[in-house]
């Protein structure tokens, strides 16, 4: 036995010293060289002052790095970057400076640059919850940075994701530095808007949006390497080129992790931190966000704005058809034009790509999403930023507000169009009512969308199993790693499963426009006491491709109201419910179909409804539910489309 042991410690000494002497990867040589080339322009052009430690009301202090030209004769304007995201200016696996070209084209432009992290990463102190909050962080750096004896005094921001969620929310503070805000794929940034409850993405319907617990796994860590509160800025900088404190989690497979239950488990089983996902934790929000509802005080707590927050600065809004909660995005968007003062109700304008979350500068001449081809849908973003910032922050009148208030892409015809408003003006509600002999069930069953109810009921059923749900194909999402593929997908293949309604036109004759919001109304009964609907609207070509466009979903205790008390579903029963608007711009050309599937699960885009009527976050087990749909014109279940005439 002791021989075997002396022989393991020889083998791991081995092993150990072969790991330590194995080097890392050589970098490109010319990928480095131009790292340090960008690096020294910057230094030559600019005042570099980083890892600059920003107090808080609370003591709590954030990192920042600042970049502002050396001329110091004059007063810069700020953009000003806050994300959760590393972004230390040392690329420690690379052994060069990261990618500084975008703060040098700022600088040359004659701006300072500011780049902070939230409270909670990296190098900035306190206890991350999401979006940065309390969302007084935001609106003390503004007054940190306006203070400075470089700045004059205004302060515009920029971001995508997490880098713009958090400013419409601190926008609403009314800080007087806060000038204006660029805003990109900002959806789990908006709580509650209009019919909207999705309180940043969490929920859709009363349906939890997976993608978060997938996100939050890499994002909540609050036991973290941290340097002692009397670390001087020069050993901090120092510190980072051996440590940029990012986090190494080991990789999951999320297209299986998703599917543990109980839910509220899901971090625990793949051995990941604790943190605001499942657990009580020392924040605003007090944590454990897989147990809230809707309408839990917890959500007006923290960091996102809701439609009772007045924004009253210019805004420019940028939007994705396949990104996340593109509906509650233009709610927000057209809730601002209409509750803003007018002067600045009408510096509110938007761009509306055909890209999936943040890849509107990967837009290609052939752009494909998913598998479907959008054709050319560039747009020169970077003249846009600096021609709003320019007029904005330096005063210069430019041309920049005399663009359309609203440009969007309009998938199919593959053009990028403009209006004043959203839904363009001219927009007209059709309606298409579902029908069918009782066998909706697949693509090979005989649904279809006529302009008339159907005489009769004969309603549809299916079986929904939360043990054997649809599977998610594509779509409007983000962020959940290798658990779905968002975009266009042709979804025939899923259209073979019998727990899948189809209803279809017939053929059309001329080509539909649709641009605007797709309304949904069904009539429906289950045995269960608590169950799901989903809805995909759908653009079928000549050759039988079903591309996916938008897809949402309803939880069947909140149909009601999400501020309302739960209701419960008795076998036999009929009930109307109306899901939330879905919204897109697509040309149906002649010969196109106009489509909608109609199930009980979309997962993991969607968590699975367990049918109990329970928690469902900490059930491990579920029951079958025995759905149908009715229509007829009793029960006229109805899909409304805008569309605009030509």
């Amino acid at each position: 036995m002791l021989k075997k042991i002396i022989l393991a410690f020889v083998v791991f000494g081995i092993l150990l010293s072969n790991a330590i002497a194995q080097p890392r990867p050589t970098p490109d040589p010319a990928a480095v060289a131009k790292r340090f080339e960008i690096e020294k322009q910057l230094n030559d052009i600019a005042i570099v002052d980083r890892k600059v430690m920003v107090p808080m009301r609370d003591g709590k202090r954030m990192a920042a790095d600042i970049y502002r030209p050396k001329d110091t004769s004059k007063k810069y304007p700020i953009i000003f970057s806050r994300t959760p995201y590393n972004f230390n200016f040392w690329d420690v696996r690379m052994g060069a400076p990261r990618d500084m070209t975008t703060i040098l084209e700022a600088v040359k432009r004659g701006y300072a640059y500011v780049v902070m992290n939230e409270r909670g990463h990296f190098f900035s102190e306190g206890n991350y919850d999401i979006l940065g909050a309390p969302i007084s962080d935001g609106d003390d750096a503004m007054k940190w940075m306006s203070n400075q004896d470089w700045s004059n005094k205004k302060i515009g921001t920029i971001g995508c994701s997490s880098t713009a969620e958090w400013q419409p929310a601190v926008a609403s503070l009314g800080n007087p530095a806060f000038t204006t805000m660029i805003v990109q794929g900002f959806g789990a940034g908006i709580g509650r808007v209009g019919p909207y409850y999705e309180q940043g993405n969490w929920y859709r319907g009363g349906a939890i949006q997976m993608l978060f617990i997938a996100w939050l796994y890499g994002e909540q860590n609050q036991v973290r390497p941290m340097f002692p509160p009397n670390t001087t800025q020069e050993e901090l900088i120092q510190a980072s080129k051996y440590f940029d404190l990012a986090q190494q989690a080991p990789s999951v497979d999320w297209s299986q992790a998703l599917r543990h239950l109980p839910m509220m488990d899901i971090h625990k089983a793949v051995g990941g931190a604790k943190g605001i996902f499942a657990d009580a934790m020392p924040v605003p929000t007090g944590g454990a966000m897989v147990k809230r509802t809707p309408n839990d005080p917890a959500w007006y707590k923290g960091g996102l704005w809701h439609d009772n927050m007045k924004i009253n600065i210019p805004g420019f809004w940028f939007m994705s058809w396949y990104d996340v909660s593109v509906g509650p995005n233009l709610a927000a968007y057209n809730h601002v034009r209409k509750t803003a003062d007018p002067a600045i109700g009408d510096k509110q304008y938007l761009v509306i790509a055909p890209t999936l979350h943040c890849s509107y500068t990967r837009a290609t001449e052939n752009t494909v999403v998913g598998e479907r081809s959008m054709g050319d849908a560039r747009l020169d973003y970077n003249a846009l930023t600096y021609g709003w910032f320019d007029h904005f922050l330096k005063g210069e009148n430019n041309d920049i507000l005399k663009m359309p208030k609203v440009r969007y892409f309009t998938m199919g015809s593959n053009k990028w169009q403009t209006a004043d408003s959203f839904p363009p003006a001219g927009a007209k509600p059709v309606k298409f009512y579902l029908s069918s002999n009782g066998k909706a069930n697949s693509l090979n069953g005989d649904g279809a969308l006529t302009m008339e109810p159907p005489e009769k009921d004969s309603p549809d059923s299916f079986t929904y199993d939360p043990m054997n749900p649809v599977p998610s194909y594509g779509g409007n999402v983000c962020c959940t790693g290798n658990a779905v593929q968002g975009g266009a997908w042709d979804q025939t293949k899923m259209e073979q499963r019998n727990d899948i309604l189809v209803y279809s036109t017939e053929p059309l004759k001329e080509g539909v426009e649709l641009t605007g919001s797709i309304d949904v109304s069904l009539y429906v009964s289950s045995d269960a006491k608590d169950t799901d609907f989903t809805v995909k609207l759908i653009d079928v070509d000549e050759l039988g491709r079903a591309y996916n466009l938008d897809e949402t979903i309803q939880r069947m205790r909140y149909r009601n109201g999400y501020d309302k008390p739960l209701v419960w579903m008795e076998k036999d029963k009929v009930y109307k419910f109306k899901f939330q608007p879905m919204n897109t711009s697509n040309y149906f050309a002649p010969g196109h179909r106009i489509r909608i599937e109609i199930s009980s699960s979309n997962f993991p885009r969607f968590d699975r409804n367990m049918n109990t009527g329970g928690n469902n976050y900490d059930e491990t087990k579920g029951v079958i539910a025995n759905n149908a749909v009715h229509h007829s014109k009793q029960y006229p279940s109805e899909i409304t489309i805008s569309v605009v005439k030509k």
